[in-house]
């Protein structure tokens, strides 16, 4: 089987794709050893070694953040997308809350915005 996206952005075999940035110096892994999946470039995506699901990813040009997948939080329930991205990749019927969305990512110039907005908002 050949990979047919044009990306890899699709490595969720679903329509979404959740995670939650956080600083980098406020991550750290704390029990076993994840190994890079999937893509082998300049955006690293991190994986259980044992059952191989998707952990968290480290962006490229964003080495003070980190983004870790929903699933891995203890109440992913609680939590609703405040930014959606890649949206020019989504599938037409695929809605979500979020307040802002990108065709890609946001630029970098974009972050300190949403950030305190994002904080804001949490307050």
């Amino acid at each position: 089987m050949t990979c047919q996206c044009t990306g890899c952005q699709r490595m969720t075999a679903s329509a979404f794709s959740l995670s939650k940035l956080y600083p980098s110096s406020g991550f750290k892994v704390t029990q076993g050893e994840p190994i890079i999946g999937g893509l082998h470039g300049a955006t690293r995506r991190y994986f259980c070694a044992h059952c191989m699901s998707w952990l968290f990813t480290r962006l490229e040009g964003m080495d003070d953040f980190v983004n870790v997948r929903s699933t891995m939080l203890d109440d992913a329930q609680a939590y609703s997308p405040f930014v959606e991205t890649y949206t020019d990749e989504k599938l037409p019927w695929a809605i979500t809350p979020a307040v802002h969305s990108f065709e890609n990512f946001p630029k970098s110039a974009d972050f300190p915005a949403l950030l305190a907005e994002f904080a804001k908002r949490s307050e």
